[in-house]
């Protein structure tokens, strides 16, 4: 739900009329008219929008200088830079992080937008929502949610989201529908540009106009994308990612926007450039109160040679200026993340290496201090059309490659050819079985580890003869089993109990499998119920199955 409010200021602020809108999706909009200075009302960690008119915007509206300074509760305080929404409207874009009365007062350069004051009394948040991903301060190597539920990162590359809907001015009824599947399938955060034009490979001549979103006719700027008049940027383009935005939060998928991409023929303002500042710093303030949003600045952002370690840094020193909320920050660039680790909130990398497991590993013990995130590791599901095939294809080494990024105590992104990037097919469960992809394999994957959460285990090297182990070290380890794998051998430490519970859990259907309490000792053999195909081994303490 979001909520808005509008300020209607005439030119000498002589009357002053405030409007609060409740909206709950788009296109439902209730309007209710507030005397000045009455207390609005918001749930926490919900949008607010306070809509400011000025009667002149100038020929510059996007350089007049507002915002507004909020004071919460314990006399916490945020400055918010706000931003210029078209047709004289200046928006203020709040998201409450505690709940309690807030007051706000605005500043500005334009005396018609400068000292205006209201309330907002702050209402526990909705059922369901548990506010921004941050790190776990207990396990700073982990997510969580603000309020402490835990976070599983399994995220989705959907570049071209933006454009999915981009002819519908007033609705985003094939973005709904697709996010809908992939929420249910355990997805939850989209890897998204903010904008894309077009891939530089060789499209499939089968590909159906319908479902082809490259070269989209919209534009973050005035103009096109060949032919582009980088003074201004395109309101109505910002308004409809904001409905993109607002779904996913109200879905629960966190978007991971990436600012820039390199590589997917934008003609971009010169570097540092005012053009380049003004479309970078307007994607901050309009976006940074959305709890879903994480930032990053780039794809593959030293991958092209457009821009060096210096801009990315300067990037990062804008956004940390910029955003009051502090959201989530990182690079889609090992090569920066790695130089730069205090830059970043958590690390990302991409591997495409066979040995994944081990990479990810080595990763993860160099940076030990940080959530690791392979956000792309060459895995690129089939589809009924060829798009990219990278080197992996076939759905069940996709899965493979995941699990083993978990396995090493790391997160990790999954693609389908047919919507990670300009094609996109916004219903695909309504494709004939055999041309579905297989997203419940990942809702099975997070079902296990939300059963037994990641947070809680190490991964271990010394508790088996092959596959992958991860543990608590005490009375909880799960070993994955490679599809090779006819059998494990587990060697359990002195400390762990002697009488174990046995649990297999099947990643290609869901299934948990126990086998009752067992002694394992020594050089204790297992052999997985699924031969040919990869299997988790699940072993607890009989007497206490959930350890502290």
């Amino acid at each position: 739900m979001r909520v808005k409010s509008k300020y209607l200021h005439p030119l000498f602020l002589t009357l002053l009329f405030f409007f609060i809108s409740v909206i709950n999706l788009p296109a439902d909009i209730l309007v209710k008219k507030f005397q000045p200075n009455q207390t609005c009302r918001c749930p926490q960690w919900e949008v607010l929008d306070l809509v400011f008119h000025l009667p002149e915007p100038g020929k510059a509206p996007f350089s007049v200088e507002f915002g507004g300074i909020f004071t919460g509760p314990d006399r916490q305080s945020l400055k918010i830079s706000g931003f210029y929404n078209g047709e004289n409207q200046f928006l203020l874009r709040f998201s409450p992080p505690q709940t309690g009365q807030w007051r706000f007062t605005t500043y500005s350069n334009q005396p018609a937008l400068a000292g205006q004051s209201g309330k907002i009394e702050v209402t526990p948040a909705k059922p369901g929502r548990h506010g921004p991903i941050v790190i776990s301060p207990e396990h700073p190597r982990h997510f969580h949610y603000a309020d402490g539920t835990p976070y599983f990162l399994l995220a989705f590359e959907l570049d071209w989201l933006f454009a999915l809907d981009w002819d519908n001015p007033t609705d985003i009824p094939r973005t709904r529908t697709l996010i809908r599947q992939l929420a249910e399938n355990g997805f939850n955060q989209v890897i998204m540009n903010v904008y894309a034009y077009d891939v530089a490979w060789t499209k499939d001549p089968q590909l159906k106009p319908a479902h082809e979103f490259g070269a989209p006719q919209t534009f973050p700027f005035g103009g096109t994308n060949d032919a582009p008049d980088f003074s201004v940027l395109n309101i109505d383009f910002f308004q409809h990612l904001d409905r993109v935005i607002n779904f996913l939060d109200q879905t629960g998928v966190v978007a991971h926007l990436m600012i820039y991409v390199w590589n997917k023929k934008v003609n971009w303002p010169e570097m540092y450039s005012e053009a380049d500042n003004r479309y970078f710093d307007y994607v901050i303030q309009r976006y940074q109160a959305f709890p879903n949003i994480t930032w990053d600045i780039s794809k593959e952002a030293l991958g092209y040679g457009r821009c060096d370690m210096t801009y990315i840094n300067e990037r990062i020193a804008r956004v940390r200026r910029l955003d009051a909320y502090q959201r989530l920050l990182t690079v889609h660039d090992y090569a920066f993340c790695s130089q730069f680790p205090e830059q970043v909130d958590f690390i990302s990398i991409q591997s495409w290496r066979s040995g994944l497991y081990q990479t990810m590993l080595n990763v993860r013990e160099k940076h030990s201090n940080k959530p690791i995130f392979n956000i792309e590791h060459g895995g690129y599901e089939q589809g009924p059309y060829r798009v990219f095939t990278g080197d992996y294809v076939d759905p069940l080494t996709c899965l493979a490659r995941n699990y083993e990024c978990v396995f090493a105590g790391t997160y990790s992104t999954y693609y389908w050819q047919c919507s990670s990037w300009n094609v996109i097919i916004p219903n695909p469960m309504a494709l004939p079985p055999a041309e579905r992809p297989r997203w419940e394999y990942y809702r099975y994957l997070v079902n296990l580890f939300q059963k037994y959460p990641l947070a809680d285990l190490q991964p271990t090297q010394d508790f088996s003869s092959s596959g992958y182990c991860l543990s608590n070290g005490k009375n909880r380890f799960l070993f994955l089993l490679p599809a090779l794998n006819y059998a494990t051998h587990v060697i359990l430490p002195e400390s762990a109990p002697k009488k174990m519970s046995v649990n297999w859990f099947n990643p290609l259907t869901g299934e948990f499998r126990p086998e009752g309490p067992t002694e394992v000792r020594g050089w204790h053999e297992f052999k997985s119920p699924w031969p040919g195909q990869i299997a988790v081994l699940i072993l607890t303490d009989e007497t206490n199955p959930k350890p502290d």
